[in-house]
């Protein structure tokens, strides 16, 4: 499995408070093992901010929606298709390009 987080980032996650949406997407993408670059990509945002995100920072009302449906199709991937969590990065990459936002 590709390893896209590092192991302060996953222990410093679970102390975050998890009623901020980028720390639930966040959650999710690590769940999924979908890489924060190719998120970052996906959303048309910086890695670093997907990083703020899943760290607490605020989310700008321009990308809720975004994180939102994304959210959906990856609870849907997880749940429904069990295509996720991606066991490795051109897996994941290929998940992306085939969900894109609408």
């Amino acid at each position: 499995m590709a390893k896209n987080y590092t192991e302060r980032f996953l222990r410093d996650q679970t102390s975050f408070n998890e009623s901020r949406l980028g720390i639930q997407f966040g959650r999710l993408c690590v769940k999924a093992n979908l890489p924060p670059s190719m998120i970052a990509n996906a959303l048309g945002v910086s890695r670093q901010t997907v990083y703020n995100w899943f760290k607490g920072k605020a989310v700008r009302g321009k990308n809720i929606e975004k994180i939102e449906e994304y959210t959906c199709t990856i609870q849907e991937a997880l749940e429904v298709y069990k295509t996720l969590p991606a066991p490795n990065t051109l897996i994941a990459k290929q998940f992306i390009t085939d969900n894109p936002l609408s």
